[in-house]
């Protein structure tokens, strides 16, 4: 049974930092791409960021890129999300996402989901 349990939320100030882990069992996970996504209130949920399965590759969403890094150690089953120059749109509740399709940004690229851990940015 797939369990992505996410983790590092909280409130933080605009321009300020937060650091998300992902921790992943019951899945070769080696084997998967990982992704970021996240979803404000009232709104779709929308792509973040991904990264291959060997870390080789990156990508970001356009909102992001720059600010957000992504990254996963494999030996231990984890995906990270360093967020830094965070601003009040990034408010979401961020959910981490594992797949083994082609693509990297769909929702319909991955096929297991965790639970979400929410990100709140105000002053």
């Amino acid at each position: 049974q797939v369990q992505l349990v996410e983790s590092g939320g909280g409130l933080v100030q605009p321009g300020g930092s937060l650091k998300l882990s992902c921790e992943a069992s019951g899945i070769t996970f080696s084997s998967y791409a990982m992704g970021w996504f996240r979803q404000a209130p009232g709104k779709e949920r929308e792509f973040v960021a991904a990264i291959s399965w060997g870390g080789g590759s990156t990508y970001y969403a356009n909102s992001v890129k720059g600010r957000f890094t992504i990254s996963r150690n494999n030996a231990k089953k984890a995906v990270y999300l360093q967020m830094n120059s965070l601003k009040p749109e990034d408010t979401a509740v961020y959910y981490c996402a594992a797949g083994r399709s082609a693509g990297y940004t769909g929702q319909d690229d991955f096929g297991s989901w965790g639970q979400g851990t929410q990100v709140a940015v105000s002053s």
